[in-house]
């Protein structure tokens, strides 16, 4: 099973590669093209784009140091390097957003006077088509692979789709004489890059101080007491290495079944979780009731 994990997360970083490509064509294209047509909505999505190849190369350099093998200093493997990794790039993003923010703002309290060329507006949608096809083969291949952060990467590539598709929206309407629109487009892309920014900070920071879903420890609870031999839960608890899921529990059995029987049922146990839950380990321990 572990060779699987590192084969996938092999795969995964195919994902993040395809991701990096598409950022860094369409982010100079945006920018090159805001600033002939002088669109700042433009310009901000270009930049938006631009804190998306710093996440994507995150998403990357975590998928290659997950690989990493367990050593005497990472007795449990190195998983975690993937949601330092996505930690570190929310901050950058972060950082992006609010200067976006500051520079849109300052554009739309000075008063825009001319609307931007009408090409910024076909290559906003241009490029929207673009993120979409990204989008469909991250989802599948983070659906195939069961990986959370091409899943995750996923979800950027449709929401930088739909940003695209605002921003010539708003490009369109700034030529009925509303030159106000564009830059009030580059606020929108602004708060959205920030969003981005603090939900990637929020599910790293749950990650590693070890959070977890209450359904799913739940659902993990209800399928042990499924099982014959188990006379109850005492405990329970879950946390996650990277996309892999490690479950401690303590199981209650017949205090007269002799070590052999007490084992096979903690086996089964192990088993259940691994087989239905797509769980990576499991740690038993079994007391007497």
């Amino acid at each position: 099973m572990e060779q699987q994990k590192y084969a996938d997360l092999k795969l995964g970083e195919r994902g993040a590669i395809i991701s990096i490509i598409a950022y860094l064509c369409l982010s100079a294209l945006k920018l090159m093209i805001g600033y002939t047509a002088d669109s700042e909505a433009l310009k901000a999505d270009g930049l938006n784009n631009a804190t998306d190849i710093v996440a994507s190369i995150a998403v990357l350099i975590g998928l290659r140091l997950s690989q990493k093998p367990a050593d005497q200093d990472h007795p449990y493997g190195h998983w975690k390097a993937e949601t330092v990794a996505s930690l570190l790039a929310s901050f950058i993003m972060m950082a992006v957003g609010l200067q976006v923010l500051y520079g849109a703002a300052m554009s739309v309290f000075e008063g825009k006077q001319e609307s931007p060329d009408l090409i910024s507006a076909w290559t906003g949608v241009f490029c929207a088509v673009i993120m979409y096809f990204v989008y469909r083969y991250n989802k599948k291949l983070g659906e195939k692979i069961k990986s959370q952060a091409v899943i995750a990467a996923a979800k950027d590539n449709l929401s930088d789709a739909w940003v695209s598709i605002g921003i010539a929206v708003g490009i369109i309407g700034s030529q009925f004489s509303l030159p106000w629109l564009d830059p009030l487009a580059a606020v929108v892309v602004g708060f959205l890059i920030c969003k981005t920014a603090w939900d990637i900070f929020r599910e790293a920071s749950h990650h590693l101080t070890d959070g977890f879903d209450e359904q799913e420890i739940q659902a993990f609870k209800e399928t042990t007491l499924s099982l014959y031999g188990v006379k109850g839960v005492k405990e329970i608890k879950a946390r996650n290495y990277g996309n892999n899921t490690v479950v401690d529990i303590v199981i209650l059995v017949n205090s007269n079944l002799d070590i052999r029987d007490a084992h096979d049922i903690s086996t089964k146990v192990e088993n259940i979780l691994m087989n239905k839950h797509d769980v990576y380990n499991v740690h038993v321990h079994v007391e007497p009731n």
